[in-house]
């Protein structure tokens, strides 16, 4: 195993399931004696950027601010499993290369859901909410979803479960050396 952690960015729409993806790797890599730590888009905007709104600016520097977090876990060993929307190619190109610009292994997971489904699943009431116009900015209703082009694992969660995608991204991680 390195010495190095690495960084693995969970990106997709809300409700798509990336946490729980995240914390179902994270509790297996724990078993396994690694160092992991797990960073939610709600628990980090809470502590990291709680002024920040959501526009795509807003999104942008507290993103940043989170790929330095995540970039300093790593280079101390720490496999970091970062869960957020970041719903642009511009900020996801430019948190890859914050993180790699040490050789820190960076792995772009793409968490595919259709927005039909996550709108059906709204885990937090955000989709009803933008649907009837309280809340504004949310990711697929009024502000995009940009897919990325080159991910570097992509994990269907409309047509597996949580702990099958995981084993799924355990075994991409074993593929780098972890």
């Amino acid at each position: 195993m390195s010495e190095k952690g690495c960084v693995v960015w969970l990106t997709g729409l809300p409700g798509s399931g990336k946490t729980s993806i995240a914390r179902a790797v994270a509790r297996e890599l724990r078993n396994r004696g690694l160092r992991v730590e797990v960073l939610d888009g709600d628990e980090v905007r809470r502590w990291l950027s709680p002024t920040e709104g959501f526009t795509r600016e807003d999104r942008e520097r507290h993103l940043r601010r989170v790929a330095y977090v995540a970039k300093l876990l790593a280079r101390n060993g720490v496999v970091v499993l970062c869960s957020f929307v970041s719903p642009y190619r511009k900020i996801r190109k430019e948190i890859r290369d914050i993180v790699e610009d040490e050789g820190i292994p960076f792995i772009e997971v793409y968490v595919k859901c259709s927005l039909e489904e996550c709108i059906r699943r709204d885990p937090k009431g955000l989709y009803k909410k933008a649907l009837s116009g309280e809340i504004k900015h949310m990711t697929g209703i009024d502000d995009p979803y940009e897919e990325p082009e080159n991910p570097d694992l992509v994990l269907d969660s409309e047509k597996r479960s949580a702990e099958e995608n995981a084993e799924a991204l355990i075994r991409k991680l074993r593929e780098i050396g972890f």
